[in-house]
C-alpha cells in the first residue's frame, strides 16, 4: 500500500472534516450572536449555550487543522518486515473474515478509508489497539479491546 495515496486519502478526509466543523462553527456562533437569542430573563441562558457551543467548535476548527498541518508534514518511512509496529506504520492483522488493516497515525484516530480493495482504520498509539500494536511484530498475537473481544488475532503485515 502506497503511504502517499492513505496521508492523500486522510488529508481529503480531514479537509472536509475542516468545512463541515467551520460551517459549524459559524452557524453557531451567528446563533450566539443574534438578536432572537437575547435573553428576555434573567433565568433564559440560549445565547449562553449558543456561545459555549460556538467555542466548543471553534476549538474542533483548531484541531482538525492541527491534524491537518501534521499530516501535511510527517515523514513517511518504510517498514521492513522485522521492524515492529511503530507511528505511521501500515500494519495487517488476520482476522476470521479476512485482513484487517490499521494505520497508526499521530492524530485523527478513527477515520476510516477506503483505498482500492482495503478498508484502513486510523488509529493512534493513545488508543487501546494502538497501545497493543506499538512495538508489536510479524507474528505477535493482539486481542481487539471491547466487549466483542475474540481469541488473539496474529499481525501478519507491517509496512
Amino acid at each position: 500500500m502506497k503511504k502517499s495515496a492513505l496521508r492523500t486519502a486522510i488529508l481529503q478526509e480531514l479537509r472536509d472534516e475542516l468545512a463541515r466543523q467551520t460551517k459549524a462553527a459559524a452557524l453557531a456562533r451567528d446563533e450566539a450572536i443574534s438578536e432572537e437569542s437575547q435573553p428576555e430573563n434573567k433565568w433564559d441562558t440560549h445565547s449562553q449555550e449558543a456561545a459555549y457551543l460556538a467555542e466548543g467548535q471553534a476549538r474542533q476548527v483548531i484541531e482538525v487543522g492541527k491534524s491537518i498541518e501534521l499530516y501535511e508534514t510527517i515523514s513517511l518511512p518504510d517498514f521492513s518486515a522485522s521492524d515492529p509496529v511503530a507511528l505511521v506504520a501500515v500494519v495487517g492483522v488476520e482476522g476470521p473474515a479476512g485482513p484487517i488493516w490499521y494505520f497508526v497515525g499521530p492524530r485523527a484516530g478513527g477515520v476510516e478509508l477506503n483505498l482500492r480493495d482495503r478498508k484502513v482504520l486510523v488509529i493512534t498509539p493513545q488508543s487501546p489497539l494502538g497501545r497493543q500494536l506499538v512495538g508489536k511484530r510479524i507474528g505477535d498475537a493482539i486481542t481487539p479491546p471491547g466487549p466483542a473481544a475474540q481469541s488473539p488475532l496474529r499481525i501478519s503485515v507491517v509496512e
